[in-house]
């Protein structure tokens, strides 16, 4: 049957801009419309299209066919009343261009003086409809530049969603230009090393020696003085870089972001920044009594999306051009409220013919005060969502579920996923990739530990600080900072770590993208965790069959900022107190000077619900009546026998104890030790390696007498289950250790030989 979304539909759907309507509306008119009635269009084989040749040759089909095609004329004429109304409003703007609104051309170069309500009459209608299909493409290859101002913990976590929607779409190579402080420098440069996407390269620039550019002027903005950088671009981008797309870090893509790109060839000779019109009435003045905005052209523009013209804009001195229109606007404005957006607005009122207007759906604005609804309810499709609300996901907007989901279709992606190569580009691949696909190109895929030797060159995505850091270094050089790793299924141990110690830490959580979400919820939703600063919590994102438990533990190593780690897991509890005892015997033991590794002596509970002792006496006193024990005497006695507990009963100074096979206690050490060795996933000698490689190079392994942590129950991890039902599991294990033992050897010669000759006692 001939339905409504046949050619006609499809017209209409394609080209929706004024010139099109007047196409269609010329080409509607010339159609002769009710001969169809008496005559359907033939096939080739003389039957009618409409139906089937089988069902058109019975009498109920071609009544059926005649109702058909009368509620089609009354639909056509219907839409041929509207357009000519259409038709009609954009004769009276003769002269404006239909590509959404193009203010370099002849009526809008004489528009500085046109009213707020003269614009919504006349561009609004222009730039929320689809453009016609001839717009202009981009190149196979062509390299599609981005800027971003990131900057802090909560920027450089939100950009990343940015990220992944626009990794998810494209087809070309991009190089993203992030304007950051030192804080999002160390977190995204971190993370895209880590991420290793193909065809992307990225680039930093110090938001520290822009700063003196804008810090002049006053701004009630939240954003702060960052709010104001995308003003410096001319000068803090390369001075080759003829364009870019600027964005803000609360913007979400729904196409790619080449067609955006794509405009830029639309410009006019005059025209140099792109921007959409702002959908609140913000520069219209009228939200409330004696509301006063900077001025603008009718409802002003939004600069969460600017197209910028690099090249042109220093051609005609934009520098000097911005400066002296915020000058001007202070002396009776006093400061900006919309940072930036307020100085741009300014300086497109006083030159339109220098701005571009692209339709509404590349900005779709979702704040409490805006019209984006007028934008998404007239166009076929939206490209671009910006949540431009300190509230973000919270705005009152009756359709916010649909975009909320887009949104966080991306939040929770696998970014592991966005690792695709773009196949027939060059792929600028780093050093890194290089040297990683020689290793894996060296590996046997027949080898029966195949799995286990490449999770051991495996790169993980790495999100460091993925919450809010603060740390003020003491001052006299002893402070300590617990170190640890877990996974979603250890998350409530966290509350309880930071009530029983209150310095510094450094946890990595081994997670997907998904999960990291859910973490980030449950943070900020306990009050423990939202008051602790002092913790820096850094993402290592799931990828491949094992855990790689010391992996994880060397991201929380490598982090940690004080000169003094405490090396745990994330299961045991410290004794009250014993932060500040760790700090007086890094002192007393003078660990400055000497290479010492301090022994926290270990204990478990069976018990869920423990009444935590308050110190030694209250501990041994629980170890006498069987509601504490000695960690894994049961079931792994040579992991903590040398910690020589009897001794410890009675100790009051610290006492050396001699390393042992197996061996494998939580200990002090200076940050600069060496690291876990990263061969060793899952369960099984990840912490005995490390323990012998610090006796390897001389550590003291000394006990401290009046210090003790308590491993608490939970259920046994997947790992552990592996290593006791896979024989395969365990004869890899058994493997690697043979190659770390020859190793060590190897590192450290015939002083290494012992822990060979240890390993074959056992």
């Amino acid at each position: 049957m001939w339905k409504k979304s046949s050619g006609l539909n499809t017209f209409r759907r394609h080209c929706r801009g004024g010139a099109c309507k007047q196409i269609f509306y010329s080409t509607l008119i010339l159609i002769p419309i009710y001969p169809l009635l008496a005559s359907p269009p033939p096939s080739p084989d003389g039957r009618s299209l409409l139906l089937s040749p089988c069902l058109s040759e019975t009498p109920e089909a071609r009544v059926l066919e005649r109702a058909v095609l009368e509620s089609r004329v009354r639909e056509m004429e219907e839409e041929n009343r509207q357009i000519r109304l259409q038709l009609s409003q954009l004769q009276g703007t003769a002269g404006q261009p239909a590509d959404g609104g193009n203010y370099g051309n002849a009526v809008w170069g004489a528009s500085a003086d046109t009213g707020p309500e003269d614009v919504e009459n006349t561009a609004e209608e222009r730039a929320n409809h689809t453009e016609c299909p001839r717009s202009p493409t981009v190149l196979k290859c062509e390299l599609i530049h981005v800027a971003c101002v990131c900057a802090g913990h909560n920027a450089s976590r939100d950009v990343v969603t940015l990220v992944k929607s626009i990794l998810f779409h494209r087809k070309n190579p991009l190089h993203f230009h992030f304007i950051t402080d030192a804080v999002a420098n160390q977190i995204l440069s971190s993370l895209f090393q880590s991420w290793m996407v193909p065809s992307v390269q990225v680039s930093f620039y110090d938001a520290d020696e822009l700063k003196s550019e804008v810090s002049w002027i006053p701004n009630k903005h939240y954003s702060g003085i960052y709010g104001l950088m995308k003003l410096t671009l001319t000068k803090a981008l390369p001075s080759d870089l003829t364009k870019v797309i600027v964005l803000d870090t609360d913007i979400t893509f729904a196409t790619d972001i080449a067609e955006l790109w794509a405009i830029f060839r639309k410009f006019t000779d005059k025209q140099v920044i792109g921007l959409v019109e702002n959908q609140s009435d913000w520069y219209l003045g009228n939200l409330w009594k004696n509301h006063k905005p900077w001025p603008a052209l009718g409802r002003g523009f939004n600069t969460g999306v600017i197209l910028l013209y690099l090249e042109r804009l220093r051609r005609i001195g934009w520098e000097q051009m911005w400066r002296l229109t915020a000058e001007r606007e202070l002396m009776s404005m006093l400061s900006t409220s919309l940072a930036d957006q307020d100085i741009f607005n300014a300086f497109i009122k006083q030159n339109p013919v220098l701005v571009h207007q692209l339709p509404c759906f590349w900005n779709v604005q979702l704040s409490d005060h805006t019209r984006s609804e007028q934008c998404y309810t007239e166009v076929s499709d939206l490209k671009v969502i910006h949540w431009n609300s300190p509230k973000k996901l919270r705005v009152k907007n009756k359709h916010v579920e649909f975009f909320r989901n887009l949104y966080l279709t991306f939040l929770e992606y696998d970014g592991n996923l966005l690792r695709r190569e773009l196949f027939g580009c060059p792929s600028h691949a780093t050093s890194e990739s290089v040297q990683l696909q020689g290793a894996l190109e060296e590996l046997d895929e027949d080898d029966q530990c195949y799995d286990f030797r490449r999770e051991r060159i495996t790169v993980h995505r790495v999100h460091l600080y993925f919450l809010q850091y603060e740390y003020t270094p003491t001052g006299d050089d002893t402070d300590v900072t617990l170190v640890a790793q877990l996974s979603m299924d250890r998350l409530q141990m966290l509350e309880a770590i930071c009530k029983h110690w209150e310095g510094p830490i450094s946890l990595a959580l081994y997670m997907s993208d998904a999960e990291a979400q859910q973490f980030l919820r449950y943070a900020q939703a306990s009050e423990v965790l939202k008051n602790r600063k002092n913790v820096g919590y850094h993402i290592v994102y799931k990828e491949g069959q094992f855990y790689p438990v010391n992996l994880v533990r060397n991201v929380a190593l490598r982090n940690a900022n004080t000169p003094y780690v405490f090396l745990a897991d994330v299961d045991f509890l410290p004794m009250y107190g014993l932060y500040d005892y760790l700090r007086k015997s890094v002192v007393q033991l003078d660990m400055a000077n000497t290479k010492k590794a301090l022994v926290v002596p270990a204990f478990e509970t069976l018990r869920y619900r423990l009444s935590f002792p308050k110190s030694k006496a209250e501990l041994l006193s629980m170890l006498d009546i069987g509601t504490l024990y000695t960690f894994r005497y049961h079931v792994w006695t040579k992991g903590h026998a040398p910690t020589n507990y009897a001794k410890w009963r009675t100790a009051t100074t610290p006492y050396k104890v001699e390393w042992e096979a197996d061996f494998e206690p939580y200990v002090v050490v200076k940050r600069d030790c060496p690291e876990y060795d990263q061969r060793f996933v899952g369960f099984g000698w990840n912490k005995v390696s490390h323990i012998m490689e610090l006796d390897a190079q001389e550590y003291d392994l000394m006990v401290l007498p009046n210090a003790f942590m308590i491993h608490m129950p939970h259920a046994p991890s997947f790992d552990i289950s592996k290593f006791r039902s896979s024989p395969g599991y365990r004869y890899c294990l058994q493997t690697l250790k043979e190659e770390f033992h020859q190793d060590l050897s190897r590192k450290y010669g015939a002083a290494a030989l012992k822990y060979l000759t240890a390993q074959r006692n056992i």
